[in-house]
């Protein structure tokens, strides 16, 4: 992923709605575009329709994204961009304000999802919590942390931290790692704000 000269999370803080939107789309982008780059491949040979034989690769059987809703929602578009006919799963979980527990509940994955490459899809990484809970609920699914690629904007060393220290298997792709997440990216990003 390229590096940024500027800070981003002071600019997500103070940025209209509509630049907020067309940047962090343009980040959820780059980070699936790297994490479909960690997936598996195979070589194919492909003829145009001029009848050019090409060389090229295409992804192995077995993906899928899940998406910790809300906010992992805003980074589903950005898969589909990439790969139309990807499947795609949910969680909902919801953290209590005062304690940072975290509680599912929804879960809805692919039925043979304990047979894929999992792409999990959370913006922002605060404390680390919610994709903890996440990647609980996909190994009770049969999905082994080793085959999970965290796609996320942003990330506190925190966060980072605490999810490497539960399931150091896990793949994260982040932008950036700062103090401070913009944890107001869902409101802001759906127009709830």
């Amino acid at each position: 992923i390229p590096q940024f000269k500027t800070e981003i999370v002071p600019f997500f803080r103070t940025a209209s709605r509509g630049d907020f939107v067309f940047s962090a789309d343009r980040l959820i982008r780059l980070v699936v575009e790297e994490g479909l780059n960690q997936l598996p491949y195979t070589e194919c040979t492909v003829t145009t329709p001029t009848g050019y034989k090409y060389e090229g690769v295409k992804f192995e059987k077995g993906n899928c994204g899940v998406s910790i809703m809300r906010s992992g929602e805003a980074m589903e578009q950005g898969l589909r961009d990439c790969c139309r006919s990807i499947r795609i799963g949910k969680i909902l979980i919801q953290s209590d304000e005062e304690t940072q527990r975290a509680k599912v509940y929804y879960a809805k994955f692919p039925p043979d999802i304990y047979k894929r490459k999992v792409l999990l899809m959370y913006p922002i990484l605060s404390t680390g919590n919610t994709v903890i809970e996440a990647v609980k609920v996909l190994i009770e699914h049969g999905v082994q942390p080793s085959v999970i690629i965290l796609l996320s904007l942003f990330s506190t060393p925190h966060g980072a931290k605490s999810i490497i220290q539960e399931f150091p298997e896990i793949t994260i792709l982040t932008t950036e790692v700062h103090p401070v997440a913009p944890t107001h990216f869902g409101q802001k990003y759906f127009g709830t704000d």
